[in-house]
């Protein structure tokens, strides 16, 4: 663990606990429902830590707090939509393998920000003019946001918006969005495991070790995303959700 710590340049140790400990209060908020404010974690911990091993930092952080997700929702899912998704999902990480080294992470953020305000605009224009079931239904659309959430989940773990976009647009009440958005990443982020450790080789021990101290935080922000959730309206909550997607969208453009 020291010597991962020995690696982070920029900020003080006291410092750097302080932001591991709150990135991991909002990865357990994103997890239980507040999703959209997990991708405000992924640029704090690549500025502090580094772009690839803030990701192998991340991802156990995440399995965690997804099984967590998994547990309480687990009633809540509505699987036709996860298994429309897993197969490009899947075709999304190796196009992410084969591609990595050749896209700047900046233009890589710019491409994804596009993504997912083109799926906003589909998602608002299909809305109001009464054609969101026909468009939906398309052979196109769920594999369409299945590479695009495979692909961006492996590169950076960033599919919190993309995913939220689709399961938005199908409209599903707010206990079967959180139900379902927690098999799909649960299913996607353990797959992910093997391959940040034998293609990567950004989970250590050692990082290991420092997840490890941050689960009490996890499982405190998991509390509190499953008491937001409960004392929103659907309505409300709806609202949330596009709002924390267009703001942790345009963070990407920063």
């Amino acid at each position: 663990m020291t010597e991962f710590l020995t690696n982070f340049t920029g900020i003080n140790g006291t410092a750097q606990w302080a932001v591991l400990f709150f990135c991991a209060v909002l990865i357990g908020m994103s997890k239980t429902g507040i999703q959209g404010i997990g991708t405000l974690v992924v640029p704090v911990l690549a500025l502090v830590f580094g772009g690839k091993p803030s990701t192998g930092l991340l991802l156990p952080m995440l399995c965690l707090a997804d099984l967590m997700a998994v547990v309480y929702y687990r009633k809540n899912a509505e699987w036709k939509y996860i298994l429309r998704l897993l197969p490009a999902a899947i075709a999304g990480f190796a196009l992410a393998l084969a591609v990595d080294s050749y896209i700047p992470e900046k233009n890589f953020k710019l491409l994804l920000a596009f993504c997912i305000f083109i799926g906003l605009d589909v998602m608002f224009w299909s809305e109001k003019s009464g054609e969101n079931d026909k468009i939906i239904k398309s052979g196109w659309y769920a594999p369409m946001f299945g590479i695009l959430g495979g692909f961006t989940t492996m590169i950076g773990n960033a599919a919190g918006p993309v995913m939220a976009v689709y399961l938005l647009s199908v409209r599903l009440p707010k206990f079967a969005f959180v139900g379902t958005s927690a098999w799909f990443f649960m299913i996607v982020n353990y797959l992910k495991v093997p391959l940040q450790i034998f293609a990567w080789n950004n989970i250590t021990w050692s990082s290991v070790a420092v997840d490890l101290l941050c689960i009490p935080f996890i499982f405190l922000g998991g509390l509190c995303g499953i008491w937001i959730v409960k004392k929103l309206p659907e309505k409300n909550y709806r609202a949330l959700i596009i709002w924390l997607t267009v703001i942790s969208t345009l963070l990407l453009l920063i």
